[in-house]
């Protein structure tokens, strides 16, 4: 029996749904006598945000449904989406010397590369989620480093040009864009909504989200009140985090806002989210799929350790999500799954 182990949680919510195909091109066996494909082997896996996040939840999920699984010894980690505090841990990870660890890749090539190579130097399988790591990736890709996720800049301009085509905006529209740009190749995603809009004629404000409000959203809600205070013909609102996308609802009720009264456009699912849709408060979703991100990520480190397969790429997709097809979604963002 394999265990699964967290760091500051005693709790690891589990969805009712596996990915069986996946399982199976892991090598996991339908044999009861045989051993799963994943035995013996430890994995460390930092979720990026913290206990209880939105998001860092739903990839922990599918993380936790991979171990199941394949049979590995699993231990979650949070970094309150911090970079200096990924880097820490992943020190902390490779001297333990597990199997494999896998990370978000927030804190980039500059900071991630030399110690991702030192530890395959140690024999530990590495791979990154959520954030690419391209430098990395070209060095060590084929010892089995994979990148599990979307592009940031693709899912930026893509989200940013369907919220354009729903909500049929024109040039010299306000539209306000919440993100980050000081983080590597995970500002890429903001870059790429606010260069979208501005090619469209939008006058486009940038709010930076504060590394308070980076760890705990509902510091947001001064920040937004304190906007649209000042901004009142603000028409879209576009917000470059999971979690803080959760939190609009509540965010725009406390500043008075009625539903429909402005387009906001964010990222991820969550129970919180799906009610935002359906209050009218939220528009529109870009889904990258975090559930997959932790189970592929998974399959990816007993892959490359079990057989030598080299690193995959994997697209978990750019589907969105709005009042259209929230109903069949809602139901399985309950369950900790989209």
């Amino acid at each position: 029996m394999n265990k699964i182990r967290t760091f500051l949680c005693s709790h690891v919510q589990k969805p009712c749904t596996t990915l069986a195909t996946a399982a199976l091109l892991a090598g996991a066996s339908l044999s009861a006598n045989a051993a799963p494909s994943g035995k013996d082997m430890s994995i460390w896996f930092d979720v990026g945000g913290p206990v209880g996040g939105p998001y860092a939840t739903v990839v922990q999920n599918g993380a936790v449904q991979a171990a199941e699984d394949l049979g590995v010894d699993l231990r979650v980690i949070y970094s309150d989406w911090q970079p200096q505090k990924m880097v820490e841990n992943f020190k902390q990870a490779i001297a333990a010397k597990p199997t494999g660890i896998v990370v978000m890749g927030h804190p980039g090539d500059s900071a991630y590369k030399p110690l991702i190579d030192e530890a395959y130097t140690k024999g530990i399988q590495v791979t990154a989620v959520d954030t690419a790591l391209p430098e990395t990736m070209a060095a060590q890709q084929a010892n089995g480093f994979g990148y599990v996720g979307v592009s940031n800049a693709e899912r930026g301009i893509q989200l940013a040009n369907q919220a354009l085509r729903e909500g049929k905006f024109k040039a010299g529209d306000r539209a306000m864009v919440w993100g980050i740009k000081d983080i590597a190749e995970r500002s890429d995603s903001t870059r790429g909504l606010i260069s979208t809009l501005e090619k469209a004629g939008l006058n486009v404000d940038f709010i930076q989200i504060s590394p308070e409000v980076d760890k705990d959203p509902s510091l947001g809600t001064s920040v937004l009140s304190a906007y649209l205070a000042r901004t009142p013909d603000v028409k879209l609102i576009m917000v470059d985090h999971g979690a803080l996308t959760s939190q609009m609802g509540n965010f725009l009720r406390n500043a008075g806002v009625r539903p429909n009264e402005l387009f906001v456009a964010g990222f991820s699912l969550s129970p919180a989210t799906s009610d935002a849709i359906k209050t009218g408060y939220v528009q529109l979703v870009a889904d990258s799929q975090p559930y997959l991100m932790g189970y592929l990520s998974v399959v990816q480190v007993v892959l490359s350790k079990r057989y030598g397969f080299s690193g995959l790429d994997i697209n978990t997709g750019a589907g969105f999500v709005n009042a259209g097809n929230i109903d069949f979604i809602a139901p399985l963002a309950a369950k900790g799954v989209r």
